[in-house]
């Protein structure tokens, strides 16, 4: 089998385009996430705890702070990329519960009541009930 031939054959099967599909969807719901985060929720929390602002906390270890060559924890950036994945994580977590509530709700709309009982089978369950009795 030549290499095109092979090639061919992986790019096409089914798991390959699904693949690629998840991962554009998921950038996409990726940007939508981000959005929200700092263009919705963001603002609110920096009003609430007053615009701090951790990326710009430090400790100069070695040289001038300000300085590129200053040796620097910068244990506010930390502080502030954990703020942010809890907060996104937070508002993942929301928005997979709303939409699992809403696949509930259409999946009880979808389903049909079961089928009334044939004629063969109340006459069978009467016919148990009377047994029951006796």
């Amino acid at each position: 089998m030549s290499m095109l031939k092979e090639f061919k054959e992986f790019a096409v099967k089914g798991n390959v385009v699904d693949m690629a599909v998840g991962i554009i969807i998921g950038v996409a719901f990726g940007k939508i996430v981000s959005s929200i985060v700092s263009d919705v929720i963001m603002p609110p929390i920096g009003l609430v705890i007053g615009g701090i602002d951790f990326s710009k906390l430090s400790i100069v270890l070695k040289g001038i702070p300000g300085d590129p060559a200053a040796v620097v924890i910068a244990y506010g950036k930390f502080i502030q990329t954990v703020v942010d994945f809890t907060i996104v994580a937070f508002v993942i977590f929301m928005l997979v519960k709303a939409i699992n509530t809403l696949k509930r709700k259409e999946e009880k709309a979808a389903i049909p009541p079961p089928p009334a009982p044939s004629k063969e089978e109340a006459l069978l369950v009467e016919i148990r009930d009377i047994l029951k009795e006796k």
